[in-house]
């Protein structure tokens, strides 16, 4: 294949794998981030200490991550079909994408705010802050350089299920290797693309990685 035709796959492979990989990743970040920090608040000696309500979230969040992604892609066809009325193309591929993110995230948005100085936590508490406002005021933004790692290395862990996506109809760069490097038997479209994905996730963890720096320095001098 020459580059002349590799070219508008290429590029609408791109797109459509952005496409989910966005998308997927602020359903993941709306619903992952309370539920993470649901998980410290509910736990033993948390603000909301509630330990049955714990485990469960616990339980399902364990489940949620232990399923292979290929498996529950599969599982969720008929979820995905209710939702979005068809299990083909980069639209319905970003609800199995966000169901198999948001267990991953909540742990690291756990892991972020269990991190934060319990101390400060207590100073907004003698001051009479609601939990609201504890976590509003001090629990994430104290967590804020961890939380945005914690979305970099999701979105990256999205591209690489994104490209699973693409076996079953989801389209996106990994449909086009599939299709067309693969199936053909063509090594440089494989090839191409997989020097494509390289770069897409080069690209976000630079990015991801400066914003954790910036955020770092801005802490470090307000405090």
């Amino acid at each position: 294949m020459t580059w002349s035709e590799m070219q508008p796959l290429l590029t609408q492979g791109t797109v459509d794998t952005l496409y989910m990989v966005l998308w997927s990743a602020v359903v993941t970040v709306l619903a992952g981030l309370p539920l993470g920090v649901l998980l410290v608040l509910t736990d033993k000696g948390g603000l909301l200490q509630n330990t049955p309500v714990n485990k469960v979230i616990g339980v399902i969040v364990n489940i949620g991550r232990s399923l292979p992604f290929i498996i529950l892609l599969i599982a969720l066809i008929p979820f995905t079909t209710w939702v979005v009325g068809t299990f083909i193309g980069p639209t319905a591929m970003i609800v199995p994408l966000a169901v198999g993110a948001i267990p991953f995230f909540a742990r690291l948005v756990e892991t972020a705010v269990r991190e934060v100085d319990h101390g400060l936590v207590e100073a907004v508490q003698s001051m009479g802050g609601s939990i609201p406002t504890i976590v509003r005021k001090v629990l994430l933004p104290q967590a804020l350089p961890s939380l945005v790692s914690g979305v970099t290395t999701t979105v990256i862990v999205l591209i690489g299920y994104s490209a699973m996506a693409g076996a079953v109809g989801g389209e996106g760069l990994g449909s086009k290797a599939v299709t067309y490097g693969f199936q053909r038997f063509d090594n440089q479209f494989m090839l191409v693309t997989v020097v494509l994905l390289v770069v897409i996730v080069t690209v976000i963890q630079l990015i991801g990685d400066g914003a954790v720096r910036l955020l770092a320095r801005r802490g470090r001098t307000t405090s």
